[in-house]
């Protein structure tokens, strides 16, 4: 199975991925087949699988207190990938994040993909917003880029615990995430771009933007880490708006900046099915103008926008 990084050198058009959620727990992952079955029309070259943790929620016991729990609403990336990759000869990028998950758990998620032959990781450090406040930070990650450092060990043969083990199929190939409008715990944009080429100098064999509605940031950006040498590929990442509610929400939980031009258009709207078409017409428009400037690859986060990503890359590609 080719990785994303050879899918992305050897493919002479801007190539077409996506994102997927997996399903709640006590789903089918039918539904996840289904959207792959829509949108394989576009010859993906890879699927990436997002990874959520635990997360802690009050609880009402019978005598009316209140307790905090900790659940998990959807299952693990490491099965559902491998499930994909082996029914769609498609490569899979489960992702691996740093908060909720141990560096244990991380370890042993790692020694199963390698068994199952997944290769290929997206390593993000995660939301820890809702986490619970009393946990033990000392065994989890707190950046992506310690646990870069803990997947290059791996790929060395070494242990969580230092010792050398052998059984490492094939090396993990994997990318970072990169924020072409400033990480919102960055205090400028230069130490954004200071940890992204760090990135890639501790191993990271591409790069993938949080979503952007506005072109102008990523250009902007790839050509100041082109100008500080960096070749590794900067992969666009498109989320089409589909909800009302996401004018203010993406904002907020992504830092990403709505366009007044499209806020204008958006706010005009009076249902979510017209919010939809303009998201729609927007993405598709942004698309062309990534196209036309040679952008290796556009990955779609597909959450809640099955439909428009579908309808965008029939129009793109």
């Amino acid at each position: 199975m080719k990785k994303v990084i050879d899918h992305i050198k050897e493919s002479k058009t801007t190539a077409f991925s996506f994102e997927l959620l997996p399903p709640l727990k006590g789903n089918s992952i039918q539904r996840i087949y289904h959207i792959i079955d829509k949108l394989r029309e576009f010859d993906p070259k890879y699927i990436n699988i997002t990874s959520h943790h635990s997360e802690c929620v009050e609880k009402v016991e019978p005598d009316g207190s209140l307790r905090r729990v900790s659940i998990r609403r959807r299952p693990g990336s490491v099965a559902i990938a491998a499930a994909i990759q082996n029914k769609y000869c498609i490569t899979t990028v489960p992702h691996i994040i740093c908060k909720g998950f141990t560096k244990e758990e991380t370890e042993y998620a790692m020694i199963d993909l390698n068994f199952l032959e997944v290769y290929d990781l997206l390593l993000l450090r995660g939301d820890e917003k809702r986490l619970p406040i009393d946990m033990d930070l000392s065994v989890y990650h707190e950046y992506a880029t310690d646990l870069q450092k803990q997947v290059n060990n791996f790929n060395k043969g070494i242990a969580l615990d230092g010792t050398v083990f052998e059984g490492v199929n094939s090396p993990f190939s994997y990318g970072m995430a990169c924020y072409p409008e400033k990480h919102s715990d960055a205090p400028d944009l230069e130490s954004d771009i200071f940890f992204a080429k760090a990135k890639l100098k501790n191993g990271a064999d591409y790069l993938i933007t949080q979503m952007f509605f506005n072109n102008v940031y990523y250009y902007a950006f790839v050509e100041r880490m082109r100008a500080d040498g960096v070749t590794a590929p900067i992969i666009p990442g498109i989320k089409p708006i589909a909800l009302m509610s996401q004018l203010t929400v993406l904002p907020q939980l992504f830092h990403t900046e709505i366009p007044e031009v499209l806020a204008a258009e958006l706010c005009k709207c009076k249902t979510d099915d017209e919010v939809k078409e303009v998201g729609i017409a927007w993405s598709i428009e942004q698309c062309k103008d990534l196209i036309k400037h040679g952008v290796p690859s556009i990955h779609f986060y597909t959450l809640m926008a099955t439909e428009s990503v579908y309808r965008i890359a029939k129009e793109i590609y």
